[in-house]
């Protein structure tokens, strides 16, 4: 405004308002949207989660029944029920965690804790990045040579929980190392001058403030182990077993490939539908149990964290 116009009283310029509104007005239809198109995109995941798990109450439901969920298959898995197939997709999936859990942790900690920066790291990272997004067949096939084969384990327990493992490790290793880097450097600095060692560092400031990171991670590999398929046909699932599973050298039998079996090698396939579509049901209130459990237990540790 110039010294005139205030000298003289007149009212001031509206082109520079009139331009700062029109920004607010396209900063603003900008942000509408985006928000919009965000929100379809839940809308869709939303539906096509309501789509799919409807298909298979809507086909399943029918063969949901207490006889279903403890007795074994009879009569070419044509009748009785999954009891066998539940309990082996259970160890198989905690079996699965004992194993990459630990290792997982482990290797994030000294990625991220111990490791000095450079080429040989950056590699390191970009192989558990690779090995994340490998189909699980190559990791079944990897576990049929390795495991099945040259350690003689056969297809067992162990071989499954091994290979499952192997799948799961990469997963936990990168939630992980996000959990550490997202603890405040602070909280590290504060130990280690009240004359704490970097482990007790790490082991008593460090993990405890990242463990609920750490069981976002384990959600992720308890569901990716619950739901392979491939990786168990070769390792540890097997068609059909009348026998418990007694010792880690068992075979067993589990939710995934029990539906694949019963899709393409059943002798009776169309009779199975049902049976297939509630073994689905189950397969995914399991692994939506497994994961509630352990998203209840991380949401226990942060408020207990916060006090």
């Amino acid at each position: 405004m110039s010294t005139e116009a205030i000298l003289s009283g007149s009212p001031a310029p509206r082109q520079s308002l009139s331009i700062t509104t029109g920004r607010d007005r396209a900063r603003r239809t900008k942000q509408w949207l985006a928000f919009m198109m965000l929100r379809g995109a839940i809308l869709v995941v939303a539906a096509a989660l309501v789509v799919i798990v409807g298909f298979l109450l809507v086909n399943g439901i029918s063969s949901l029944s207490l006889s279903f969920l403890t007795e074994a298959p009879r009569n070419n898995m044509t009748e009785g029920g999954i009891w066998p197939c539940i309990l082996g997709t259970l160890l198989l999936s905690l079996g699965a965690m004992a194993v990459a859990l630990p290792l997982g942790v482990a290797s994030a900690i000294y990625l991220h804790e111990y490791a000095l920066p450079g080429r040989l790291m950056r590699v390191i990272r970009l192989g558990v990045n690779n090995l994340a997004g490998v189909p699980s067949v190559v990791f079944g096939l990897f576990g049929l040579g390795l495991f099945v084969t040259a350690m003689g384990l056969g297809v067992s327990l162990a071989a499954g929980w091994l290979t499952l493992g192997a799948l799961c490790l990469p997963v936990i290793i990168g939630t992980t190392e996000e959990a550490l880097r997202s603890v405040p450097a602070t909280y590290r600095e504060a130990s280690l001058a009240l004359g704490g060692t970097k482990w007790q560092t790490i082991w008593r400031v460090v993990l405890p403030s990242a463990l609920p990171g750490i069981l976002t991670g384990s959600i992720l590999g308890i569901s990716r182990a619950a739901g392979e398929t491939a990786a168990i046909m070769f390792t540890a699932a097997v068609f059909y077993t009348p026998k418990m599973p007694n010792s880690i050298f068992s075979d067993v039998m589990a939710l995934p490939y029990h539906i694949y079996v019963l899709a393409t090698a059943g002798t009776e396939i169309e009779k199975t539908r049902p049976i297939q579509y509630g073994t689905a049901l189950v397969l995914i209130a399991l692994v939506l149990g497994m994961n509630l459990f352990a998203i209840i237990l991380r949401a226990w540790l942060q408020r207990r964290g916060h006090r």
